[in-house]
């Protein structure tokens, strides 16, 4: 099995992308996790992770802080050789504000930049289609050299921007078969972003640990376009290992591996 990519604008991404809430505390589910990812994940035990990741054919990774992400990333080409593709998502309430953020995140030289939903789904009028700001910010990802998009988490924000004729590449945006953090129901979700003609960069594919990883990426990958991708956060290198061979299986079609979590409440099912 061999990673599938899609060629976006002069690059080769991987279907598959290494997540980054993991790694800076943003576990969606407790104060005390958030503390015990932070104090757990230091640069090195990201390194491994991700160096996992390169190994298996991944070279895309999503959001991250920057100076920090970005002395990461070198770290991991140099291990490897593998030159990983950086989605950022810089944040800010008004124009002004994701103005600066944007040109902040340009300086760590990302190839890929996404307003975070705080911008896009604030800004978003849906009645007048149209996000407030859209084409100057746009326009200054372009002038910076970043493919542009918008991270999401309201499939409305992508009908709005794709009716508007907005110069994005890629959109961001939750999926998963339980619809954590989706705000309708996942075959909604799912519609827009198979209607849409632009790659869409699906994440909380696991619910952010609340579903088990043969459901969540089967139903994710089943029911997206060939040329969207799939964002999956990673504990360890095994645990690495382990979702993106499962994943390429699902792309292959084959009979995925059935390395199961064993109790003795299931030992007459063996």
């Amino acid at each position: 099995m061999s990673m599938p990519v899609v060629g976006v604008e002069g690059l080769r991404l991987s279907r598959i992308i290494c997540g980054t809430n993991t790694f800076f505390g943003y576990s969606h589910f407790s104060g005390a996790r958030d503390r015990w990812l932070r104090s757990y994940f230091t640069d090195d035990r990201i390194i491994e992770v991700m160096a996992k990741c390169a190994d298996l054919g991944v070279n895309c990774v999503v959001g991250g802080e920057g100076e920090r992400m970005r002395h990461i990333l070198d770290r991991v080409e140099g291990l490897t050789g593998v030159h990983f593709y950086w989605m950022r998502t810089p944040g800010g309430f008004t124009p002004d504000e994701l103005m600066k953020q944007i040109s902040d995140a340009a300086e760590f030289r990302p190839e890929i930049c996404m307003p975070h939903q705080m911008y896009t789904d604030n800004n978003l009028v849906a009645a007048e289609n149209r996000i407030i700001g859209a084409e100057q910010v746009l326009n200054h990802l372009r002038s910076l050299a970043m493919i542009p998009g918008w991270s999401t988490h309201r499939p409305e924000t992508i009908v709005t921007s794709d009716r508007a004729g907005y110069d994005v590449t890629f959109y961001i945006q939750p999926y998963n078969s339980i619809g954590f953090l989706c705000p309708v129901e996942t075959d909604w979700v799912g519609s827009v972003i198979r209607q849409t003609p632009k790659h869409v960069v699906c994440i909380k594919p696991l619910g952010a640990g609340r579903v088990l990883p043969p459901t969540g990426l089967n139903f994710v990958l089943s029911s997206v376009k060939p040329t969207d991708f799939v964002a999956i956060g990673f504990m360890s290198p095994d645990e690495a290992e382990e979702d993106i061979k499962l994943a390429l299986s699902i792309m292959d079609r084959l009979e995925a591996p059935s390395d199961l979590s064993r109790s003795r409440s299931k030992q007459i099912l063996v």
